[in-house]
């Protein structure tokens, strides 16, 4: 009767050293569970963040865009057609101006969104960046070269900019109807490009939600 006692005893040691050992093995998976689904929940609450900065940068950056097109379009309209008509229009200084900041999405990207975001949205990113840097790129040696070839000779007759018998730009001035439409291919450039980063982050916004 003893022995049967003592085996009852030692089951029943047995029993409740097994039951602990499920209740920390639970209680280590359950804190386990909820430290990944708060860091999981902190991720997609960051990621959206970062998601909508851009998103509302991109929509800002389009719509003005869409206005500068405009008067870009118009103002190298205009040269081009005084020009083929033999009107030896004056030439002005050439100036691009942009708020644009490369450390703007640089800096979203270092706030986690190098890690959160989906490929797809950050090869868009880094093409929609790479457009930007090519078109000031050009942007600047216009203005440069509109600084060191036309600013110093604003104040020249006409004729040193046209030849008055063919009434047409003078070699080294063929730069200035070129970087008109410079500017207004890279406008059309940004604009195709901020609208194809637009829709890759709200696609991407939509499938996390």
């Amino acid at each position: 009767m003893s022995q049967t006692t003592e085996k009852r005893s030692r089951f029943a040691r047995f029993g409740r050293w097994v039951a602990e050992l499920v209740l920390v093995f639970v209680g280590v998976s359950a804190a386990f569970w909820l430290s990944n689904y708060q860091q999981h929940r902190q991720d997609a609450e960051r990621r959206d963040r970062i998601l909508a900065s851009i998103e509302q940068l991109l929509q800002q950056g389009i719509q003005s865009g869409k206005i500068n097109r405009a008067k870009q379009e118009r103002r190298a309209a205009e040269f081009q057609r005084a020009l083929d008509a033999g009107e030896m229009p004056p030439l002005q200084p050439f100036v691009f101006i942009t708020d644009y900041s490369a450390g703007d999405f640089a800096t979203m990207l270092q706030s986690g969104g190098n890690q959160l975001l989906d490929l797809e949205t950050l090869t868009a990113l880094r093409n929609d960046e790479s457009v930007i840097r090519w078109g000031l790129s050009g942007m600047a040696r216009y203005q440069k070269l509109s600084d060191e070839l036309i600013v110093p000779n604003l104040n020249q007759d006409i004729s040193f900019f046209y030849d008055p018998t063919t009434k047409k730009l003078r070699k080294q001035f063929e730069i200035y109807p070129e970087a008109l439409q410079a500017t207004v291919k890279f406008a059309n450039d940004l604009e195709h490009t901020h609208t194809e980063l637009l829709k890759r982050i709200q696609a991407e916004r939509q499938f996390h939600r």
